[in-house]
């Protein structure tokens, strides 16, 4: 419907996004500057319509093609609102008005204002055939006019900051690791800075004029529809749930305004309560660890007394009988001693040392160091379908904490069963393992007590520690730990955090950047990193560089550096698929910093080692 209405208007009418490709025009447009077809699809190149333009003569015959072509398209990067009138090859007298949009890229409108301009000539040439009481009133629509120009300058002055304001604001909305919308009265997105789907990976991340169920999902807004329905009421609610796909932390907060719509900020906090967990269980083990080491100091100490009085007593003549009481004491006594190191393993100084680990080969590990404990009638198999990319874990902590697991499936085995550990993914979120048997499943009172410490369903064979233990170590590295009957047994999940060990980086890096200080700061952040660096100061420095050493594997300027060239010209330079990335405390409004978003990535100054990371690992990629 809006392109047959723009085909019925006598203008041509043309919009380009923020990389410069057609989204729209109307038929006028094409008629006008009599294009081919595969330039007026959405996509087209603004650069291939003013080549094709060019090529024909309608800029004129000075200066090269080229040279017309980027001029053209560097005006156009700019995205600065412009009126003018230009005379065609033709003869035909256009007039040209441009408007930036707010998400970038802008919409132009051209009119044949021939006629007009001929109208307007005849009038000057019959000026002298005039009355003056015409002319009189000419010159005061003259003035008029001038006057009416002016507020307009005004306007546009004013449209324009409005303009760039909006567009950093949007900006800046958009940067942030957060999706921040507006709802109307009637709960549909009229604004929204297109991040929920990396705040909720599957949704969309064009949801203006859906409703919020929508964009969410019925279960996803189940969760947060009676929190909404407060919002719309006037409360203010902040509030998390956990979302289905993969189980990601979700902390919102909804913001009535006066309007009757409401603002929305959801945050992903998974990591944030990852660490959380993780935090608590330390500070409870600190909790545990003073309450039990004076009764631990003291205990040991009374055990000893009671092992070296009863190894007395076995030195003496006394009966049989009191010997098998002198034996049983000593062997209780140990077993107390032995519970006692159980009680300091667990209340100890046990911090996780995360490190990249292969899961395929610790799976692998486990299933060697398990099976020759397992009677021959029970069966261990590994499934591993997690993907073959190395992770973030302690690998002896979480060695030990399965381990224990398959043992305890074991014992529930008896002499015949199958003891099954299987690893998946869930999203990028959590590593799930699960230890399964077929066995007898665990009691009712054991899916209640069983991570509490030194209850057992072993009798005296069992310390009651086991599960306590992998349920810490779990804890401590942020996960989360479930029991659970199966149709065929048991069951305990293990829910880890799923963190990517990050790639080795090495390799020369070429640093370009004229302040001595920064230099020398950056060069710490690349030899933190694992590379070698070479420096220059300016752009004929680096060429230099570049021509006479082969091994350098990246380039890391500044786009303002000694002397008149730029980390722009520095890049048109470098030899092709030299990975470069661009570095800048030019405001984002600056056309520098414009013209440097289109061909590199920019990191704005300052940036952390963190942030230089990963924009290396990004272009690595």
């Amino acid at each position: 419907m809006t392109t047959a209405g723009l085909n019925l208007i006598g203008q041509a009418l043309s919009i380009y996004d923020s990389k410069l490709h057609l989204v729209l025009s109307n038929r006028r447009f094409q008629e006008m500057f009599s294009l081919p077809d595969d330039l007026v699809k959405p996509g087209a190149l603004f650069r291939d319509t003013i080549h094709y333009l060019a090529d024909r003569g309608e800029y004129g015959e000075d200066g090269s093609i080229e040279e017309m072509v980027e001029l053209r398209v560097k005006q156009a990067l700019a995205f600065e609102p412009h009126y003018m009138e230009r005379v065609r090859p033709n003869g035909q007298v256009l007039s040209v008005e441009g408007a930036p949009l707010p998400q970038g890229g802008w919409v132009a409108v051209y009119t044949d204002i021939t006629a007009t301009q001929r109208a307007e000539n005849l009038l000057r040439a019959r000026s002298e055939e005039l009355s003056d009481q015409l002319l009189s009133h000419a010159e005061e629509l003259s003035a008029t006019n001038r006057k009416l120009a002016a507020t307009n300058s005004a306007l546009e002055e004013a449209k324009r900051e409005l303009t760039e304001i909006e567009a950093r604001t949007r900006m800046t909305t958009e940067m942030m690791p957060a999706h921040i919308a507006h709802l109307d009265a009637d709960g549909r997105y009229d604004y929204s800075n297109r991040r929920l789907s990396s705040v909720m990976p599957g949704r969309p991340s064009e949801i203006l004029g859906l409703h919020i169920s929508e964009a969410l999902g019925v279960n996803a807004f189940a969760r947060v529809e009676s929190y909404l329905r407060k919002a719309y009421e006037g409360e203010t609610s902040v509030f998390e749930f956990t979302e289905d796909q993969d189980s990601r932390r979700i902390r919102v907060s909804f913001t009535p305004d006066r309007a009757g719509g409401v603002y929305v900020m959801s945050v992903d906090i998974t990591e944030e309560t990852q660490a959380r967990v993780a935090l608590q269980q330390t500070r409870r083990r600190a909790m545990a660890a003073q309450m039990t080491s004076g009764l631990a100091h003291d205990f040991s100490n009374l055990l000893t007394i009671i092992l070296g009085m009863q190894a007395r007593l076995d030195k003496m003549d006394i009966p049989d009988e009191a010997c098998e009481l002198v034996a049983a004491t000593q062997q209780t006594a140990r077993r107390g001693g032995q519970l006692l190191n159980r009680i300091a393993d667990m209340t100890g100084n046990r911090t996780p040392q995360p490190q990249s680990t292969d899961m395929r080969g610790l799976l692998e590990d486990l299933r060697i160091l398990a099976t020759p404990s397992l009677p021959r009638g029970v069966g261990l198999s590994v499934v591993n379908n997690l993907p073959d990319q190395a992770l973030m874990l302690d690998p002896g902590m979480l060695q030990d904490a399965l381990l224990n697991l398959v043992l305890n499936a074991r014992d529930a085995c008896g002499r015949s069963g199958q003891i099954t550990v299987s690893a998946h993914a869930v999203g990028a979120i959590w590593v799930e393992i699960t230890v399964s048997d077929t066995g007898p499943g665990f009691s009712s009172e054991a899916l209640e007590k069983a991570l509490n410490p030194f209850f057992t369903t072993k009798g005296n064979d069992g310390s009651g520690l086991g599960l306590p233990m992998v349920y810490d170590t779990v804890k401590l590295a942020g996960g989360d730990l479930n029991l659970r009957n199966t149709p065929s047994g048991a069951s305990v999940v293990l829910r880890l955090p799923y963190r990517p060990a990050p790639p080795e980086q090495d390799g020369l890096v070429l640093l370009v950047e004229d302040n001595d200080d920064l230099r020398g700061e950056f060069r710490n952040m690349l030899v933190d990193l694992g590379f070698s660096v070479i420096e220059a100061t300016s752009v004929d420095e680096a060429l230099a560089l570049t021509t006479n050493i082969e091994d350098i594997a990246l380039v890391l300027s500044d786009i303002r550096l000694e002397g008149t060239a730029t980390g722009l010209n520095l890049l048109e330079q470098v030899k092709t698929g030299l990975p470069c990335i661009l570095m800048t405390s030019l405001p984002f409004s600056d056309p520098l910093h414009r013209q440097a978003l289109a061909v590199a990535p920019v990191l704005r100054k300052p940036f952390s080692q963190a942030q230089l990371s990963a924009l290396i690992r990004t272009e690595a990629a």
